[in-house]
């Protein structure tokens, strides 16, 4: 099977770094770029990422950059950006003429032309194969070598399986599919519910009360992903009901605790503490899809109103619990 040897990482953020270190465990050398000079030659220095990553070394065969050019002799390209900056770091990417798999590391939908990520790729970068990485894992995490397991999808099987082999270690497994569709709806949907289900905690309105939501959410989510040709059985795994149980379990998921701070009566504009919390930004427009595409994804609908505050957690949950009775689909 044929293994990459050379890896180009687009973003130096946590998870960014986490996936050069991951990259360099399975055997590869690493190009990692930041958009600001002054970080990349902050971690060329010190051999750390201080601000994404304090305390984590820099392994010899990673090297930082600022120069978009060094990215070109990579043989696989991961971009490792928020959602909405990908289309921007693809421009950027143009020029490379890039003929290899760019790997989409980012979950969610952008917002205006309502694009999946790997769309994105197959329109700004037409010579690259479009992939995209997902599944449940926190980004210090895989930087620290703890066990992991995550999905990586290319329309291409044969390419899927070569990033699988190319990047998996003792410490980070990555299985593959040629579900490229189901694998980005899984991750970028689940964060929709996410924070949903920290609204339920932060509001205090119990254990039973989550599990329903959690529940009826993800049934929203698989409908969703039917309608545009993904296999059940991608949702039912690493890149859908395992990263939703990841991200709806603990405050250490960025949208699960910008839904707590909802809960708890923040106002969305400060309720992400400075983080990011992509699931804000995917909800509305999941549900513009969801209504061109006639799904119904009352859930989501929710979640999206209480974050552009047209409608209140209480009067969200009044809703959602008079809706007429049917079964269970």
């Amino acid at each position: 099977m044929t293994r990459f040897a050379r890896f180009g990482v687009a973003g130096a953020g946590a998870w960014g770094t986490a996936l050069a270190k991951a990259a360099i465990r399975a055997g590869s050398s690493v190009t990692l770029w930041a958009r600001d000079p002054l970080q990349a030659q902050a971690m060329a220095q010190a051999r750390e990422n201080r601000a994404r990553l304090p305390g984590l070394v820099l392994d010899a065969g990673i090297t930082p950059t600022s120069e978009i050019a060094d990215l070109g002799e990579a043989q696989a390209l991961l971009v490792a950006v928020p959602a909405q900056a990908v289309r921007a770091v693809c421009r950027q990417l143009a020029p490379l003429a890039l003929r290899c798999p760019v790997v989409v590391c980012a979950k969610g939908i952008e917002r205006g032309t309502r694009s999946f990520m790997t769309d994105i790729v197959a329109e700004t970068l037409p010579g690259a194969l479009p992939a995209v990485l997902s599944g449940p894992s926190f980004a210090a995490d895989v930087a620290c070598g703890l066990p992991t397991a995550v999905v990586v999808a290319s329309v291409v099987p044969e390419v899927a399986a070569a990033l699988a082999a190319s990047l998996s270690s003792a410490s980070l497994r990555l299985y593959h599919t040629g579900d490229a569709r189901g694998v980005e709806i899984g991750g970028a949907a689940k964060n929709v519910l996410a924070i949903a289900a920290g609204m339920v905690e932060g509001r205090g309105l119990g254990d039973s009360a989550k599990a329903a939501l959690v529940a009826r959410g993800f049934a929203e989510l698989r409908r969703f992903a039917a309608a545009h040709g993904a296999r059940p059985e991608t949702l039912m795994g690493l890149s859908g009901l395992g990263d939703l149980m990841l991200s709806a379990s603990t405050p250490k998921s960025r949208n699960f605790a910008f839904g707590l701070a909802l809960g708890r009566g923040e106002p969305p504009a400060t309720a992400a503490h400075g983080s990011l919390a992509e699931g804000a930004f995917t909800a509305r427009v999941l549900c513009e899809r969801a209504q061109a595409d006639g799904i119904a994804m009352p859930v989501c609908e929710a979640v999206a109103a209480i974050i552009e505050q047209e409608l209140s957690i209480d009067a969200a949950v009044e809703a959602l619990m008079s809706r007429p009775v049917k079964a269970e689909e």
